[in-house]
Order: structure tokens, then C-alpha cells, then sequence
């Protein structure tokens, strides 16, 4: 699930190991790419933790960021 903290939609995903998680991060920035809203994020073996928030928006969480983690979520 993703958790609201400190302005941001975190999630950390955990697979069976790191080709996985590299795969499953090059679908999430194609989405990202095709959104025009990028994630924060970080890859640890098999595990990638994403936060998301909106720059423009002084760093809070808005509609684009929901919009994103649904997607991410679909994936």
C-alpha cells in the first residue's frame, strides 16, 4: 500500500530478485514518461522504493501523483 508521509505517496515494492526489479522499473518510467510526471526513487537488489510528489505544486502530493501510483499499482 502506498503510505502518505512528509508530503509524499511512498511505496516500497519487493520482488523475487533484481532483474525483476529492474524490469518492473522500466515500466514504471516508460508510464512515468507518458505522464510527464516522474517518481523518486531508489533500487536496492530486489527491492525499489518510489515516492512521489508534485515539484511544481510546492512538493505536496496532488491528483498527479494518486494518478501515477494507481498506474504504478496496475502494473
Amino acid at each position: 500500500m502506498w503510505k502518505e508521509e512528509n508530503n509524499k505517496l511512498a511505496r516500497t515494492f519487493e520482488f523475487k530478485d533484481f532483474q525483476e526489479a529492474f524490469a518492473f522499473m522500466c515500466r514504471v518510467a516508460f508510464l512515468a514518461e507518458s505522464q510527464g510526471h516522474h517518481p523518486n526513487w531508489s533500487n536496492v537488489y530486489n527491492k525499489v522504493t518510489i515516492e512521489l510528489t508534485t515539484h511544481d505544486a510546492g512538493n505536496t502530493i496532488t491528483e498527479k501523483d494518486r494518478k501515477l501510483a494507481k498506474a504504478i499499482d496496475q502494473i
